[in-house]
């Protein structure tokens, strides 16, 4: 525990962890000012920001009567306290505490929201309270059905309240969730579940929970990919390595060697981006090589006329390549499709 954080207290008897992506931001602040003074539980809050810097927990605490800190390693969440992970750090809870990691990507985002609830599924069982907030593609989902599967209680906001449904829609298509509310609902609701009597048998977690965790605490090595997977024909866009496609499911799920993760909506997304770029950079190269030989044609013309009308012949081919890859790259297929529809 680290006692010198003046957030950090003694251990809660129940945890709510809460993930958002697009339109997250509105959304918390939204909720903080329905949320009781004092409220009885630690909420740990994750929104995917990547590595950007943000005061995010200082807009939450202006915005409702409890504070919210950003989440620091070795601490013990406190009831009435908001916790929102840092940039480019996963938050998780390790046996109650909250532990900080740099570790790899899930769904192409760090700070994810899986890792947070699959923690809170095998921290705490049955009392854990997971809620999946407005959000695009399905970061979340698998980390719902854990907690439920541990005997936890899991909320989804209403899609069709959510600034970005897709995410809520999402978990709604792999969890029987307890309660699905709109945002206005949420306060009073997370408060009548914090003053509820706290289930207390534990639950025996389903097979791979504890692997997925201990990939997401670092604690991953390779041979452990085969008792929950098998390998897959795809290959991870983040390192390159062989992606297995985990047993558990739904949701679809891969991870590879080194421990980046995707479900296979998110490794579509993923997928997208990494070829687009890589068109753009193909299309920059052909670009240069093809300023090179003109201005090797222009330089050698006298000197030698037959090389320099090939290396002109040869920029001409590849300037019309590159209008066929500049249609390409324009003309990629937007993100939408990755969404459930309605």
């Amino acid at each position: 525990m680290n006692d010198s954080d003046p957030s950090c207290g003694p251990a809660a008897r129940q945890v709510i962890v809460m993930g958002a992506s697009a339109g997250g931001v509105n959304a918390i602040l939204a909720l903080a000012p329905r949320l009781p003074a004092d409220f009885p539980l630690p909420i740990l809050f994750v929104q995917h920001i990547g590595a950007h810097r943000t005061e995010l927990w200082n807009l939450v605490t202006a915005a409702g009567p409890n504070p919210a800190v950003p989440a620091t390693q070795g601490c013990v969440p406190r009831p009435g306290t908001i916790y929102i992970a840092p940039p480019d750090q996963h938050m998780l809870l390790d046996r109650g505490v909250i532990h900080l990691s740099a570790g790899p990507k899930e769904h192409h985002a760090r700070p994810a929201i899986d890792p947070l609830f699959r923690s809170a599924a095998l921290a705490f069982g049955p009392r854990a309270i997971g809620v999946v907030l407005t959000g695009m593609l399905d970061d979340g989902s698998d980390g719902l059905r854990a907690i439920k599967a541990c005997g936890g209680t899991a909320v989804v906001q209403d899609p069709q309240d959510a600034y970005a449904p897709s995410m809520p829609r999402a978990a709604l298509a792999c969890v029987q969730a307890d309660h699905v509310v709109p945002l206005d609902a949420l306060g009073p609701l997370l408060y009548e579940l914090a003053r509820r009597p706290v289930p207390q048998a534990p639950v025996q977690p389903p097979p791979g929970l504890e692997q997925a965790h201990a990939v997401s605490l670092g604690n991953h090595v390779m041979e452990n990919l085969f008792a929950i997977g098998h390998p897959s024909a795809f290959t991870c866009p983040e390192c390159s390595g062989v992606l297995f496609e985990l047993n558990d499911k739904p949701p679809l799920r891969y991870l590879c060697h080194t421990g980046h993760a995707f479900s296979l909506r998110s490794l579509a997304y993923t997928q997208q981006e990494v070829s687009s770029a890589g068109l753009w950079s193909a299309l920059r190269a052909l670009r240069e090589k093809e300023a090179v030989l003109r201005q090797l044609a222009d330089t050698g013309r006298q000197q030698y006329p037959a090389q320099a009308s090939d290396a002109l012949r040869e920029a001409d081919e590849l300037a019309a390549v590159c209008v066929v890859l500049r249609r390409m790259t324009q003309s990629m297929p937007s993100h939408g499709y990755f969404d459930l529809p309605d």
